[in-house]
């Protein structure tokens, strides 16, 4: 035993020095992996937006500093677009009414749809209809790309002008015209002059119209060219076709819309001017450049040499990395990626020129194979102490996890249960581990609830022996329940009734134990008696005879148990049936036994509104005359049809148990009756039963009758349904019915006070 305790000593040295050097090996290695993810993801990451801005319209991107609404745009007219609805969900971005269907900050410009014009000849009224267009973009970032765009014209007979101002407000007119004399002499591809005209434009344009010469008219060419068409648009645009001669199909194609390239800047200033005002300086983004705009005032920004990205936003230009893109960056050596740049240098033991493939063996350093040995030496060390470390730390884990489970099998009292069970040998009673009900639950699959509350969710389990339970996954225990839990248990598992739900098992090794009952198949009375969706109606003598057996179970309990068992949460969704309809009395979240002095009285109010006894709502003491109270309730249920909080026309709520007294106070009994059971032979059985609720719901819990003699009350009262010959024998009935079988105005006693009206309208519940 002492070199055995002295073993133990020298061994958690040991380990706890290997557990930092595991611990510092592992912090290494996910430092390493976390820099070289954070400089991957820096190379690669397309900062385009501001924050929570979108990123595209449709199927356009929208590059800052342009943005969709001003929040997410550069703080100067012309940026802010919006992102229309055009039909069918599809989603494209306008300048008010201008179409964009491309934005690029490198080139700096932006594509849209400008209308075509156009003039047509009628030759039956000898009249000419038009229709001409203009752009203008005064006082925003745009103007007309002189080198990508072209004024066009088209037709037979035709001069239209072009005329435009730049951002000084100087004018600008232009003209293109063209003439043929018959359709054979037009020729498909090129804009030769002859059906079609293009002429260039200045720069700094960013307003323009069209206008057609009414000297030319297509009047002497109708018969063959009946319309012209002119617009400014993109170079490459127009593939010249005879058709557009003889056919309106210019005019037809993409709605009559051609593309136009437009030239974008920030402001009117110089770069040198604009830098002065560092507040509206674009920009301001590291690694970012400033260049003045070639078509117009303004200026451009720019990534710096080795970056790319963003430039007009913060940390927008981020540093590419060479060594990925080899065609663009060749080396043929060692490539290391520096930031703006990159370095590519020969292996050790070689020299030369690496970017031109030039290194050559050099004999005086140490030879390749030689480092190549070392480098798989060091790494595979490396990798066996690094799986070492992850073996020890999940072997620390898991005893970890064994010994918090033993210490919650203790603190719910685990190893008396397990004495227990010893000393009672045939209890069918098992302690289940937590792993045996997760997979029994599908680990507590939300498809498996069977129903819950505020104690806790009941799951539907299958046991590996393909046996149906009922699996009780608690919310919380206090710490008196903690101490008594496994005592508790072993005298819940011996109850043997055949009404109420057995306990088969429980599992201790988490921090709130998990109940295991027999598992009933058919729902509970609260669905049979209020589920709008059931067809078949519920006869009085099913009533009865669950009401009989609830009875019978909780008269069970409260005498029969050892100890007695106060149930604490009597209702008709803690009643279960089974298929044929055999009442089983359920869920003991709120039960405890029978206190034997004050003390252990509840301290809170525990049960579901409309059930509540209201003397236990002033007292807090619960006592078997508080599940009489609330089996009254139940009673109650099944006679009216109603839930114990229900609604009138009004939809004002109420209490089922102070509308069922006030109607037997004012004899308006039967319009609290569910339609199914009115029946004139049995309404004297019927008015016996409400009379024995309202004994139930008496406001004073010692005048309500003990719950063995509402069972053998409700006993006699099925014998008397049963036997419908002795209902001619007054003298047989009354010996049956055990008390006179009529009630009067004057029977009915007790009323609510004020306090316990007020108590009534606590909202409570679990």
């Amino acid at each position: 035993m002492g070199e055995a305790r002295t073993g133990v000593r020298g061994a958690k040295p040991f380990m706890g020095a290997l557990m930092l050097l595991c611990h510092f090996l592992l912090t290494v290695l996910l430092v390493a992996v976390t820099a070289s993810a954070s400089a991957s993801a820096s190379a690669s990451a397309s900062v385009n937006t501001l924050p929570g801005c979108p990123e595209t319209c449709g199927n356009v991107s929208i590059p800052y500093p342009f943005g969709i609404g001003s929040d997410c745009s550069f703080p100067a007219p012309g940026f802010a677009l919006s992102c229309n609805d055009t039909g069918n969900g599809v989603h494209k971005p306008f300048l008010t009414n201008v179409e964009f269907f491309n934005i690029s900050l490198l080139p700096a410009q932006a594509r849209i749809y400008n209308q075509i014009s156009w003039q047509c000849y009628n030759a039956t009224d000898a009249e000419v209809s038009y229709s001409t267009w203009y752009l203008q973009f005064i006082g925003e970032p745009y103007r007309f790309s002189d080198a990508d765009n072209k004024f066009t014209v088209v037709g037979c007979d035709t001069l239209a002008y072009i005329r435009g101002q730049n951002q000084r407000e100087i004018s600008y007119t232009s003209g293109c015209v063209s003439v043929c004399h018959s359709s054979e002499s037009l020729t498909n591809g090129a804009c030769s002059g002859i059906g079609c005209c293009q002429t260039s434009i200045p720069k700094g344009i960013n307003f323009y119209n069209v206008t057609f010469d009414g000297n030319f008219n297509n009047s002497q060419v109708w018969n063959f060219n009946p319309c012209s068409f002119a617009v400014l648009a993109e170079v490459d645009w127009l593939n010249f076709s005879t058709a557009y001669i003889t056919t309106r199909e210019l005019n037809e194609t993409n709605g009559g819309r051609a593309p136009v390239v437009l030239d974008w800047a920030i402001g009117n200033q110089t770069c040198e001017v604009a830098q002065r005002n560092t507040t509206s300086y674009a920009c301001l983004g590291k690694h970012s450049n400033c260049s003045d705009s070639t078509n117009g005032p303004g200026y451009l920004c720019s990534c710096s040499s080795g970056y790319q990205g963003n430039p007009y936003l913060p940390n927008g230009c981020q540093d590419i990395n060479e060594c990925d893109l080899k065609e663009k960056y060749p080396c043929n050596g060692i490539c290391t990626n520096t930031d703006g740049g990159y370095k590519c240098t020969c292996p050790r033991g070689t020299k030369g020129d690496p970017k031109n493939g030039t290194c050559n063996s050099d004999h005086s350093n140490l030879s390749t194979s030689m480092k190549l040995v070392i480098g798989i030496v060091t790494t595979t060390s490396f990798a066996l102490l690094l799986l070492l470390c992850i073996v020890v730390s999940m072997v620390r884990e898991r005893r970890k996890l064994i010994r918090i489970k033993e210490e919650y099998f203790r603190r719910h009292g685990g190893r008396l249960l397990l004495e227990e069970m010893k000393s009672k040998q045939g209890l069918a009673f098992k302690v289940f581990t937590k792993e045996e009900l997760e997979q029994a639950t599908n680990n507590f699959d939300r498809n498996r609830i069977l129903g819950g509350g505020g104690h806790g969710t009941v799951y539907k389990g299958i046991l590996d022996d393909n046996h149906a339970v009922a699996i009780k996954k608690s919310k919380l225990i206090d710490d008196h329940q903690k101490k008594e839990f496994g005592k508790e248990m072993v005298i819940l598992s011996q109850i043997n009734h055949r009404n109420v739900v057995k306990l088969l098992g429980c599992c201790l090794e988490v921090e709130v134990p998990m109940l295991v009952y027999e598992f009933v198949s058919n729902g509970t009375l609260f669905q049979l008696i209020h589920d709008r969706k059931r067809t078949s109606h519920i006869s009085l003598d099913t009533r009865l005879e669950i009401a009989l057996q609830s009875a019978e179970a909780l008269a069970y309990l409260h005498s029969s148990a050892s100890p007695p068992i106060l149930h604490g949460d009597v209702k008709s969704s803690n009643i279960l049936l089974d298929d044929n309809y055999n009442a089983k009395v359920s869920d003991f979240g709120a039960s405890m036994f029978v206190p034997k002095d004050e003390t252990q009285f509840a301290t809170l109010v525990q049960g579901t509104c409309g059930y509540l006894d209201p003397e236990y709502l002033q007292t807090c003491q619960l006592t078997d005359k508080s599940d009489v109270y609330s089996f009254g309730v139940v009673l109650l249920e099944l006679l009216t049809g109603r839930k114990a909080i229900y609604f009138e026309g009004s939809n004002e709520e109420k209490s089922l148990s102070s509308s069922f007294l006030s109607a037997m106070k004012e004899d308006r009994l039967l319009q609290l009756l569910d339609s199914h059971i009115k029946n004139e032979e049995d309404m004297e059985l019927i008015g016996e039963i409400a009379e024995l609720a309202r004994q139930c719901l008496n406001v004073r819990g010692e005048d309500r009758p003990s719950m063995k003699e509402v069972a053998d009350d409700l006993d006699r009262l099925r014998k008397f349904k049963r036997h419908p010959f002795l209902q001619h024998n007054s003298e047989e009935i009354e010996n049956l019915l055990g008390q006179p079988s009529s009630y009067t105005e004057n029977e009915i006693s007790g009323s609510y006070s004020i306090e316990t009206k007020a108590a009534l309208d606590i909202e409570c519940g679990r």
